[in-house]
């Protein structure tokens, strides 16, 4: 509530009232969301099982659908690749988040797949994962990517810890024969990586440019920084955000296209921006505590995982100024952290 107050007093030095208005909006989930998922009654094996059922196949149709551009024209947009180019998704093409969800989705998948009962199911759920693991590789969106990446690696931790050494070199052997395949028989995957590859060198010899989307995103947090380190009290007002931002682009990187010049890309230094210094502090709680209180059991471990993962997209993207980022972050939070566990479940 604090975090959201800390936009909502920027009303009285904010000029532009429409995207102030904007940013209001988009945060009110953050207010109600919380307390219905603390209010919900407990859920049977079946309910959970009939929603997991249910997402799945409407992660599976939205692949499949972002999939058919990529067969269709697969030469196209393999070139588009090389320059920072992504496949059509849902949700208004928004493949970052869309990406966040299906890898959060793998984490739910692998957390109820003991509680499934038929064998059939099992393997349903079992290939579902599988096969959106192949398409986060195929639409090779690097938050989707890494954030899967970061729960493969813990999740093999946990399995040492719990002395699971052969579950665990399954998951390594899995991780690796994923990563071989994914660069030689997936071109998009290979084209984003060196694509990457490409700009951070052409970073490190001294080039600034909106040109590239990763040196653009780096380009952006440098101006929030300076317009923080002028406004780090109340910031500039959530509703002038951008527009502060673009005179920051005139002061320090005029030579940036004027469509090249962004939002900042860090949900941290947004909040910063607009509201301040009190506003970051805020956020950083709101990101770090569901980290701090978990238990120690299955479920703690996957709460721990899926509240890692979604602070990842915290640090890249102005994540929580769009209403899908809202919806995923907290959706996802708030469900693996309030969802009843029976005694039989824990460890």
């Amino acid at each position: 509530m604090i975090w959201v107050a800390t936009y909502a007093i920027t009303y009285f030095w904010s000029t532009d009232m429409h995207s102030w208005n904007e940013r209001i909006d988009i945060k009110l989930p953050f207010l109600l969301l919380p307390l219905s998922f603390a209010l919900l009654p407990k859920f049977s094996t079946k309910q959970l099982f009939i929603l997991t059922i249910s997402i799945a196949f409407m992660l599976l149709v939205g692949a499949g659908y972002s999939t058919y551009f990529y067969i269709k024209s697969s030469a196209y947009y393999i070139h588009q690749y090389e320059f920072s180019g992504t496949l059509p998704t849902p949700a208004e093409s928004d493949h970052i988040v869309f990406s966040l969800c299906i890898s959060l989705f793998i984490v739910w998948s692998v957390y109820f797949f003991p509680y499934i009962k038929t064998v059939y199911w099992k393997w349903f759920i079992a290939i579902t994962a599988i096969l959106l693991g192949l398409y986060l590789h195929l639409l090779s969106a690097k938050t989707g990517l890494v954030t899967l990446y970061i729960f493969l690696f813990s999740w093999v931790i946990y399995l040492i810890i719990k002395k699971n050494r052969m579950m665990a070199f399954g998951v390594i052997a899995a991780l690796a024969i994923f990563s071989f395949f994914a660069w030689n028989y997936i071109p998009t995957f290979r084209q984003k990586i060196l694509y990457v590859k490409y700009t951070y060198i052409l970073y490190r010899q001294g080039e600034i440019t909106g040109n590239y989307s990763d040196m653009g995103r780096v380009v952006s947090d440098k101006i929030a920084i300076r317009l923080i380190e002028e406004h780090p009290l109340r910031g500039v007002g959530a509703g002038d955000i951008l527009e502060e931002m673009k005179k920051g682009y005139d002061r320090w990187y005029p030579q940036i296209k004027e469509e090249q010049r962004l939002f900042p890309h860090n949900q941290f230094l947004s909040s910063g921006v607009g509201c301040g210094i009190l506003s970051i502090v805020m956020l950083a709680i709101v990101a770090i505590f569901p980290m701090l209180s978990i238990t120690k059991s299955r479920q703690g471990f996957f709460s721990f995982v899926i509240a890692l993962m979604l602070f990842v997209p915290l640090l890249v993207e102005p994540f929580l100024e769009i209403q899908f980022g809202v919806f995923v972050y907290l959706f996802f939070l708030l469900w693996i952290w309030c969802i009843p566990i029976t005694p039989a479940e824990q460890e």
